[in-house]
């Protein structure tokens, strides 16, 4: 018997995105890819798709209170981090247990929403070259589809310039 990726306890974060989705109202449920997709290339690849309309989930840790700060970004981007921290204030790395710790998911599988302890957020404006991006579902396995417009209103987060010319 094959594991249904909303019951099984393995699956509880993307169960949970899948919930949170459906709850706003969202009109496209996660989908389970039958291939791990922890980076934007291998998630591009698996949904035939170009690498920038992958919106990759990037977290820093916020020096000055050791807040999240997560930046959603184009695939095909490198994040800025001085125009971050411009923006929120100095950063630095975040290890995978403090990934873990603050938003509930692993890395690899980071969700736009649904954070253990809500983070600073920011979307990078590039995502906007496309009508339809894909964005991880709580689990490397899992993606769903959305407008860029539907980040700003999923997370209530500003639209600003984070990435590298």
């Amino acid at each position: 018997m094959a594991a249904d990726p909303t019951t099984d306890s393995p699956h509880e974060a993307f169960a949970q995105v899948t919930r949170l989705l459906a709850e706003r109202g969202h009109p496209h449920a996660p989908q389970w890819l039958s291939v791990p997709a922890r980076t934007c290339q291998e998630a591009a690849e698996a949904l035939g798709l170009a690498t920038g309309q992958i919106a990759k989930s990037v977290i820093f840790r916020r020096r000055a209170d050791d807040a999240a700060v997560l930046v959603v970004a184009s695939g095909d981007k490198r994040v800025d981090e001085k125009k971050v921290a411009g923006l929120v204030g100095p950063i630095g790395r975040a290890d995978a247990d403090f990934v873990k710790a603050k938003t509930g998911y692993s890395i690899g599988g980071v969700a736009p929403l649904g954070h253990a302890t809500p983070p600073v957020t920011l979307i990078d404006r590039e995502l906007f070259r496309f009508g339809e991006v894909w964005a991880a579902a709580g689990h490397p396995n899992g993606v769903f589809r959305l407008a860029p417009a539907d980040l700003e209103r999923l997370t209530g987060a500003p639209v600003a310039d984070v990435v590298q010319a």
